[in-house]
C-alpha cells in the first residue's frame, strides 16, 4: 500500500505542531517531534514494504536512550526499552509469523522514547490493530488467519496516544 508523500508530510507537520503546542518551546517538544518523525517514517515504510528498517529504528533507539537519559537521568528509559522490546521479542519467538523483529526494535525504541508510558503505547497499539483484524476475520473467515497486516502503524498510533495522553491514562489505570 503506497502512502502519498504529501500525506506523510502533513502528518509529520501536524504531529510536530502538536508537540510544540503541548510541550511549549522546550527540549521535550524537540525530542517528541523527532520521535514523531521516526514514527511517520517507520509507518510509511511498513505500509509500503512491510518492513521496519534497521537504518531508521536502530539509530533512533540509540539516540532516544542517550537523549532521554541526558534530559532526565534515570534508569526508566533503559528499563522501559528492555521491557517493551523484551515483551515483543518473546511474542516474536512464540509466534514469528505475527510479530517481526522490526516490531521488536520499534517497541524498544518506544520504551526508550516514552519511558513508562510505553505500556499505554503497546496496549493502545494492540487495540487499534484489533479493528482491522476483526474486520478481516469477519469478511474472510478462516482464510483471515493467513492474511498479514503491517503492525508498525498501529504501534505508532499507540505511541501518539501515549505521548499526548499517556500520563493521564496511567493515572486513570492506577486509580
Amino acid at each position: 500500500m503506497a502512502v502519498p508523500r504529501p500525506i506523510a508530510a502533513v502528518a509529520l507537520v501536524v504531529l510536530a505542531a502538536a508537540c510544540f503546542a503541548t510541550f511549549g518551546l522546550s527540549s521535550e517538544a524537540v525530542v517528541d517531534a523527532l520521535g514523531c518523525a521516526v514514527l511517520v517514517a517507520v509507518t510509511v515504510t511498513d505500509l509500503e514494504r512491510r518492513v521496519v528498517p534497521n537504518r531508521i529504528i536502530v539509530p533512533a533507539l540509540a539516540i532516544a536512550l542517550v537523549v532521554q537519559t541526558v534530559r532526565d537521568p534515570s534508569v526508566e528509559w533503559i528499563v522501559a526499552s528492555l521491557a517493551a522490546g523484551g515483551f515483543y521479542f518473546v511474542a516474536a519467538l512464540i509466534y514469528p509469523a505475527g510479530i517481526g523483529m522490526g516490531d521488536v526494535k520499534l517497541a524498544a525504541f518506544l520504551g526508550a522514547w516514552l519511558g513508562v508510558t510505553v505500556i499505554v503505547a503497546l496496549f493502545a497499539g494492540s487495540l487499534l490493530a484489533l479493528i482491522p483484524a476483526i474486520v478481516i476475520l469477519a469478511v474472510r473467515g478462516k482464510e483471515a488467519r493467513k492474511i498479514g497486516i503491517p503492525y508498525a502503524p498501529f504501534l505508532a498510533g499507540g505511541a501518539v496516544i501515549a505521548l499526548f495522553f499517556g500520563d493521564a491514562i496511567m493515572d486513570w489505570w492506577l486509580g
